[in-house]
């Protein structure tokens, strides 16, 4: 589905490719930018996010459909549907709104596939529990026709994404091993998705990877809607086996994996052409070049699916080892720390980088002089399996568990100064957000840490925070407390997500803080409410906030 800026839900068309290739290539990401060209969303200094790029108003908008959901706006469209952002007036929220468009032209029983392919899509979506696959709200019936209600996720494709440069090496790892559990999550519930492309993979906020787009998926005990030798999807991404007319496997969508990971790294699908004919000819007999820009595990992964035979294909098993190993951060620079008296007996320490190890007394006291900061006398000994981060953007360090994926502001679109760590499942994540005096024009920055917390309390009280999936009025337990004995507060937020159709208990802890400078610092660590990770996420949240450390009080 082609997308003008907004969200887009995946193409309806059966064939699609675009053959300029990106007009520029990202860097590969370091431990001190972000890992990707996409930004995660600043997740406590504005419980609001802005609305998604629209298309121009369009006469549709404004109608009410099945007498709840208000379309607002086009988000994309495409020859076989268009998909609107839409209130949702019953429960107060907005969702996409995914409408039919059928051409006049196409004979009856075409249009009737249309229509039971939709519906095949919110069957195959809204049997899949996984944080990768967008959640299926409705499918409301109009005039006969159905329209799909979806989790609105906002975003933009990796197609997207990749028009403007690739991705370097852990990011397209991250981004695969999310695509991947999706596929997993599919396949264990016997649905092949068979049109794993960029444009179909949504980078959300948070760092969060979805899979869209189930309308031509083969869900196991279902009759096939594809006519005798006829193929959907889009040729550059199919696997040959399905080029053949052989039944295809997980092993096909693992395939499509593949090619979606080497045109990451590289660019450009390695099977494109110029035509659909010419694509298909080189899905089944060109050996594609050895990525250039992936390495290492991920180059074994992209060699490994991309084998012709699918039987030779490594399992989803052996793929998610390998990214997880390609993902991982690289080893940090070893940092000493020295301790030494400070006034009332209370620890100072230093941070010392391995060039000023070994130097001259003067040197080191110089380091002292520029480096100096008070240890949080809060912090206890760091858990193992925990490391250290300084974030420069936020002038603080965090700790959080190693794995945990960071990522930070696209220079290019937000200039504000946050960082998130997020666990790989998305169940648990850590996120500060500094608002600097200087820029706060708009004067946000309440008086004290305490009138901050108690305003987005009250804010939480009156309409619940959209980013978070949080109703209105949730229980909160607000506290004045003290850091470094300055005046600081926490609060402690319990609810049940928005989501109608899987609504989920969760616990957010938020730490606020305001420097001698008048800056603000907003600390939030959000977990499950409930289940197996519930405990995990309250031992995570007070390991954070005990060891955070502000480089300026």
């Amino acid at each position: 589905m082609r997308n003008n800026g907004g969200v887009p839900y995946g193409a309806d068309e059966p064939t699609s490719f675009v053959l300029q290739p990106p007009t520029r290539v990202a860097p590969e990401p370091t431990a001190e930018s972000a890992p990707g060209p996409v930004p995660a969303p600043n997740p406590a200094a504005n419980p609001m996010p802005n609305p998604a790029t629209e298309l121009d108003p369009d006469p549709g908008t404004g109608r009410l459909i099945a007498g709840r959901y208000r379309l607002l706006g086009k988000l994309g469209h495409g020859g076989m549907g268009t998909v609107w952002r839409a209130e949702d007036e019953t429960v107060g929220r907005e969702v996409a709104v995914k409408e039919p468009r059928v051409p006049d032209h196409l004979p009856e029983r075409e249009r009737a596939n249309v229509f039971e392919r939709m519906r095949r899509e919110a069957r195959a979506a809204a049997r899949l529990d996984h944080p990768a696959v967008v959640n299926v709200h409705d499918v409301a019936v109009v005039d006969g026709q159905p329209w799909i209600v979806m989790e609105l996720v906002r975003g933009r494709s990796l197609g997207a994404a990749l028009q403007e440069g690739t991705l370097g090496v852990r990011e397209a790892a991250r981004i695969g091993l999310e695509v991947l559990g999706a596929l997993e999550a599919a396949h264990a519930a016997g649905i092949l998705h068979r049109d794993v492309k960029p444009d179909n993979v949504l980078l959300g906020p948070h760092g969060r990877v979805v899979l869209t787009d189930f309308g031509i998926a083969q869900i196991e005990g279902e009759t096939n809607l594809t006519a005798t030798g006829g193929f959907v999807g889009s040729p550059e991404y199919i696997a040959p086996e399905r080029v053949l007319g052989q039944r295809p496997g997980p092993a096909s969508d693992l395939w499509s994996l593949g090619v979606v990971l080497y045109a990451a790294t590289e660019g450009v699908s390695p099977f494109r052409r110029s035509n659909t004919p010419a694509t298909l000819q080189s899905v089944l007999n060109s050996t594609p070049a050895p990525p250039a820009s992936a390495r290492g595990p991920l180059a074994e992964a992209i060699n490994g699916l991309l084998d012709k035979d699918p039987s030779r294909r490594p399992g989803a098993d052996r793929v998610r080892r390998m990214l997880e190993e390609a993902a991982e951060p690289p080893a940090p620079e070893p940092t000493q720390v020295v301790q030494i008296a400070g006034p009332g007996g209370k620890g100072l320490r230093v941070r010392r980088t391995p060039l000023l190890i070994g130097l001259g007394a003067v040197v080191v006291a110089a380091a002292v002089a520029a480096y100096l900061v008070f240890a949080n006398p809060f912090a206890g000994p760091l858990p193992d399996g925990w490391k250290k981060h300084h974030d420069t953007d936020v002038a603080a360090t965090l700790a959080a568990p190693a794995g945990y994926q960071r990522s930070t502001p696209d220079r290019t679109s937000d200039k504000g100064h946050w960082v998130t760590y997020t666990d790989w499942s998305g169940s648990i994540w850590i996120g500060l957000t500094l608002i600097k005096k200087s820029e706060d024009t708009s004067h946000r920055i309440k008086d004290s840490s305490a009138a901050e917390m108690y305003a987005d309390n009250d804010d939480f009280k009156g309409s619940g925070a959209y980013e978070l999936s949080m109703p209105e009025a949730p229980r909160t337990d607000p506290e004045e407390t003290k850091y470094h004995g300055r005046q600081s507060a926490e609060n402690t937020v319990v609810y049940t997500t928005t989501d109608s159709q899987n609504p989920r208990p969760r616990e957010v802890k938020i730490f606020y803080y305001k420097t001698s400078k008048g800056d603000m610092y907003k600390f939030t660590i959000s977990y499950p409410g409930k289940g197996d990770f519930t405990a995990r996420g309250r031992e995570v949240a007070r390991t954070a906030i005990a060891n955070l450390d502000i480089d300026q009080l």
